[in-house]
This record gives C-alpha cells, structure tokens and sequence, in this order.
C-alpha cells in the first residue's frame, strides 16, 4: 500500500493525568502514516485526488491542540479516528504519539505510543 506519511508535527497540548499538566501543558510530536492509494494523484498531479497533507495537519492539530485527554493513548485513537472519518481514500492510518517529558520520577526521553487503525 503506498503512505503519505507526515513526521515530527510539533504542538503543544494540554493532556495528561496530573492537574497540572491539564494547567501547564507541554509540547507534543505526533507522526502519522496514511496509507492509500497514490496512483490516480501520481498520475493527474491534482491535490483533489489525493489527501492534503496541509488540511490533515490542521485537523490533527485541532485534535491536540483544541482537545484534552488524559492519556495520549486516548489522544492517538481520536487523530486516526478522525483521518479515517474525514478522508474516504485512507484505508490504515497509524499515529505515533511522543510525550517527550512526562511529570514522574523516571529519566529517559519521553514515552511513545503508536497505534495502527484500519477502516471497517
């Protein structure tokens, strides 16, 4: 299947466990695979036969930026729900999630979770 896949998109959200990170918020990367077919886009060069990346952009920063979640498992299900919802094409979508400084008492570089959607 071919992808169009978006890397290191860079927000700041407001989602987490702890009141304070609902209060304070932090930065986000999220990297997102769409995997559709690009052959009719390849072959007419026509942004209306593929999905626009830009208009994805803004739809998952709406999702991180306009929305609060707990977990960014939670945070990750809802970007793919919505790409699959807004964009017939999309036949799978995984979305990685990357909360690179999380409030706890660990030290490592953040914690990721990547999930991977199909539509039914």
């Amino acid at each position: 299947m071919d992808k169009i896949i978006m890397t290191g998109l860079q927000f700041y959200g407001y989602h987490g466990v702890f009141p304070e990170e609902n209060k304070l918020g932090q930065r986000y990367q999220v990297d997102v695979e769409l995997m559709l077919p690009l052959d009719k886009p390849g072959r007419s060069d026509r942004v209306e036969d593929t999905v626009n990346y830009a208009e994805a952009y803004e739809i998952i920063r709406n999702i991180v930026e306009g929305q609060v979640f707990k977990l960014i498992e939670a945070l990750a299900e809802e970007i793919a729900a919505v790409l699959l919802r807004t964009y017939a094409s999309i036949f799978e979508v995984t979305v990685r999630v990357l909360k690179p400084h999380p409030p706890v008492k660990m030290f490592f570089d953040g914690v990721k979770v990547e999930i991977h959607r199909k539509r039914v």
